[in-house]
């Protein structure tokens, strides 16, 4: 067998397996608690964010991101570029379609950012704060997630317009999490889109600081 076909292989394998670990449902597990019973039942971070609040929601999208760069960086160090968008599909594909949960999972976003991240990371970073402050402004996940996705793929692609497997893989994964995405379309269309509650969440997480600094003063004032 032509080592390059091994290589490819394993590469996909383990990386659809990679994306089949899900971070949102283990945390919401750990506070006894099944995220895919809550909200939108999708296991990702605005559900986290909603149910959670903030620091939840963080942290499940900093994990899920590093679940899509490391397939990638291995990819990347392994098979170079194309090794990299090909990992990044198949890490996708099994966050989006885990055989572990009966190809039901969640919609590919965060592990795609980092596939991004390893791919051009400075961009990245610049179109993650775009869509950051246009979630905070307008409090809708979807459209914040299609600005980062679509501004990326479209970059990348411009950047190997050469390379047409590269060009495939990206528009392939693209094309994935824009479907994956189909009810949230359809609710922005007719007005029923649920918000992310982003403001809300830092509020109650300044306030919870805030409280917790009161009581701490407090304690501070009865022993003195």
């Amino acid at each position: 067998m032509d080592i390059n076909i091994l290589w490819y292989t394993l590469l996909v394998l383990g990386s659809y397996f990679v994306g089949n670990i899900s971070f949102a449902i283990f945390i919401s597990r750990k506070k006894n608690s099944d995220i895919t019973k809550l909200g939108s039942g999708n296991p990702g971070t605005m559900n986290m964010l909603r149910n959670f609040g903030f620091k939840t929601g963080g942290l499940t999208l900093i994990l899920d991101v590093v679940k899509g760069a490391i397939p990638a960086l291995v990819g990347l160090l392994t098979l170079g570029e194309t090794g990299l968008y090909v990992a990044g599909l198949a890490v996708v594909l099994g966050h989006i379609y885990p055989v572990v949960r009966k190809f039901k999972g969640g919609k590919g976003v965060a592990c795609a950012l980092g596939v991004f991240l390893v791919a051009n990371p400075l961009l990245t970073l610049a179109f993650f704060a775009v869509a950051f402050v246009y979630l905070l402004i307008f409090d809708y996940g979807a459209i914040a997630s299609f600005i980062v996705i679509t501004a990326m793929t479209v970059i990348e692609a411009y950047l190997h317009a050469g390379n047409l497997t590269v060009s495939i893989l990206l528009f392939s994964m693209f094309v994935i999490i824009f479907f994956s995405h189909r009810k949230n379309i359809t609710r922005l269309l007719v007005g029923t889109e649920n918000k992310a509650n982003l403001r809300k969440s830092l509020k109650k997480l300044t306030t919870r600081k805030e409280r917790k600094q009161e009581r701490k003063e407090e304690k501070e004032r009865n022993i003195g």
